[in-house]
């Protein structure tokens, strides 16, 4: 199985599917694969027609299935010192080295190797393949899956998610909030400040509320909390704007992100600084320039995995690793959003999360072949 488990990983690391570019080709490859194993397949495609989620299922069309989702998109390579061609996979001293290998490619590789053998063992549950575009940019692929699959009568019981978790079966995971918020104001001299609307001053107010609602969530950690940190998170992650010392800035963006463990910690930050900027910056900008704004843009809104008490998927993936514990995490998943769907989950893959996104990012031979592994007890209790 590992070799064969190889030579497929080899053909997906091959296909470049950053999140910029289509993942078409690479959707109809996984698509061939499992309809060559028996499995129904669709095909969705976004409203662009350049990218597209699969579905895919053995067994019957009734509730009660198990999900085995994974993201077909990878992060740029650009500016990254690579010591190899990295769409090129290489193996060498037990590790496999390309863009994908770990994040998350492994992971479907070795769920496209298992499928005849699941094929061959399903019995009345049904066994779902979820591959998507787009988790890298805000998991926008998932959101259209599970928007569609909620819309059906169809419900699956439980899903895994095949992130690097180095087979650690992990239950919960913070939020992922991200936002571009936009500051217009008005031109001018810079000896003259207070005849222009200087939209970097207005970003920077904007930034000191950020941190003080920093500040303010960490008195709001649950008790028990298992996340590290316990409380919800606010990043301010870049500002631009401006154009010289001494003009006045008419534009800047400010790119931030939040991270809730919990929905009301998202819902009060929105709050506030909605009101802030209404009833604070807006006035003091347009009594200079009526046309002055703030604009928010959600990049993503990424929900996080709730721990649960009772969770069916934890407790079928631990018995199938051996695993004693589950565990949090800070990275977020799309497991959030199969889970708003009523679904059991846990996210429990191969590889590292410290090797994504990086040069020389890789895949350790033993851990594919534990996943292999697991995936192979899976099919026995179909």
């Amino acid at each position: 199985m590992l070799e064969s488990t190889l030579a497929t990983l080899t053909k997906l690391v091959g296909a470049p599917t950053v999140s910029t570019d289509s993942n078409l080709e690479l959707i109809f490859y996984l698509a061939n694969r499992l309809e060559s194993a028996g499995a129904r397949v669709e095909v969705m495609r976004d409203e662009s027609g350049e990218k597209a989620n699969l579905w895919a299922t053995l067994g019957p069309e009734a509730d009660g299935g198990i999900v085995l989702s994974g993201h077909t998109d990878v992060v740029p390579v650009t500016d990254q010192d690579w010591t190899h061609d990295p769409f090129d996979m290489v193996e060498r001293d037990g590790r496999l080295y390309g863009r994908g290998t770990c994040d998350m490619k492994g992971f479907l590789a070795a769920c496209l190797t298992m499928a005849p053998v699941f094929a061959e063992r399903i019995g009345g549950r049904p066994l779902h393949f979820a591959f998507t575009h787009d988790e890298e940019t805000g998991c926008i692929g998932a959101g259209h899956l599970v928007a569609a699959l909620r819309d059906r009568d169809l419900r699956p019981a439980m899903a895994i998610i095949g992130e690097p978790t180095e087979m650690r079966v992990i239950e919960g995971h913070k939020g992922c909030y991200e936002y571009t918020t936009e500051f217009r104001g008005r031109e001018g001299h810079g000896s003259a400040p207070d005849r222009g609307v200087n939209a970097v001053e207005y970003a920077a107010r904007y930034i000191a509320r950020l941190l003080a609602l920093r500040e303010l969530l960490k008195t709001r950690a649950p008790e028990g909390s298992r996340f590290d940190p316990p409380h919800t998170t606010i990043n301010v992650g870049a500002l631009q704007g401006g154009v010289a010392h001494n003009v006045i800035a008419s534009r800047a963006q400010l790119d931030w992100e939040m991270r809730p463990v919990v929905p009301a910690d998202a819902d009060y930050v929105k709050a506030d600084l909605a009101g802030y900027a209404r009833d604070i910056l807006l006035p003091a900008m347009r009594a200079v320039d009526p046309e002055a704004d703030i604009l928010t843009k959600v990049v993503g809104e990424i929900a996080g995995l709730e721990p649960m008490e009772m969770n069916a998927a934890r407790d079928l993936v631990a018995d199938l690793t051996g695993a004693n514990a589950a565990h949090t995490v800070p990275f977020g998943t799309e497991a959030g959003l199969f889970q708003s769907l009523g679904m059991d989950c846990i996210v429990c893959g191969p590889g590292s999360i410290e090797q994504a996104h990086k040069a020389d990012e890789y895949l350790a031979l033993d851990q594919l072949q534990a996943c292999l592994d697991m995936l192979d007890r899976l099919s026995q209790r179909l």
